[in-house]
């Protein structure tokens, strides 16, 4: 089955990014994967069977979302009465103590969550129609923070990205080689462009398309101008998406 293929990538994935060393700024990393399994694999056990057409990749987990739950871009409300996920959620190995792990008893909202999933949701209704030719995934598994602030992959010292990259590259081909999707779209530019160089050519499949959707965080400004009304017409425009809310087949 397609989701033990995808929880055997994780596990390794996990195992190596759990390997790598960080240096100052950077103080405190969270890996999901690891205290937060237990839900993550029940994600990818429900949602993760199948082949897929449209592979959606995010950057890393957001510090009130999958860092809390281990669900991609995983706001509580969402994962919980959405997607009906549930389950126990451990520690980091050190703690941040600005940013701690609360589980499914996080008050905060994760606003990119909340918008991605709140999009799929009016337009699909069910998960599981949304899931029937879609599925999400993080390219980087892991939360780096510089104290209370949270530090994007992008941000760190290229020494330092090269391992994680390339963990994060062979963990990618393993999923799109699992789902077999017609496209992959990056949630954002970085996703994207890492998604490109990760699958491009590398995974022997000829046809693969790639797109972007506009990143959905609150700290940009273009998002927090109507970002489900902007994500739906690049969907639409790439061809991904009709607008009469059926996928294109």
């Amino acid at each position: 089955m397609t989701a033990h293929l995808l929880i055997d990538a994780a596990r390794e994935l996990s195992a190596a990014v759990d390997a790598l060393p960080f240096a100052a700024p950077v103080t405190h990393v969270y890996n999901p994967l690891d205290y937060a399994w237990a839900v993550h694999r029940r994600y990818l056990e429900r949602y993760g069977n199948g082949r897929r057409r449209v592979v959606f990749v995010g950057m890393n987990p957001g510090p009130f979302g999958m860092a809390q739950i281990g669900v991609p871009f995983g706001e509580i409300a969402s994962a919980r009465d959405w997607l009906g996920l549930e389950g126990p959620v451990g520690q980091p190995r050190v703690v941040n103590p600005k940013r701690p792990v609360e589980g499914f008893a996080c008050a905060r909202s994760e606003v990119s969550g909340q918008r991605l999933w709140g999009l799929f949701r009016a337009r699909y209704g069910a998960p599981e129609a949304f899931f029937a030719e879609h599925f999400v995934a993080n390219y980087c598994p892991l939360v780096f923070f510089e104290g209370g602030r949270n530090l994007t992959p992008d941000k760190l010292p290229m020494a330092e990205q090269r391992p994680l990259l390339a963990a994060c590259d062979v963990h990618l081909r393993t999923v799109i080689e699992a789902l077999e999707p017609e496209w992959v779209i990056g949630i954002g530019n970085w996703a994207e462009k890492r998604a490109t160089e990760a699958l491009g050519g590398a995974t022997g499949r000829s046809g693969l398309k790639f797109g972007r959707i506009l990143h959905p965080s609150p700290a940009s400004p273009a998002a927090n101008r109507g970002w489900a009304e902007a994500a739906t017409k690049q969907l639409m425009a790439l061809g991904v998406w009709r607008s009469e809310g059926a996928v294109a087949g």
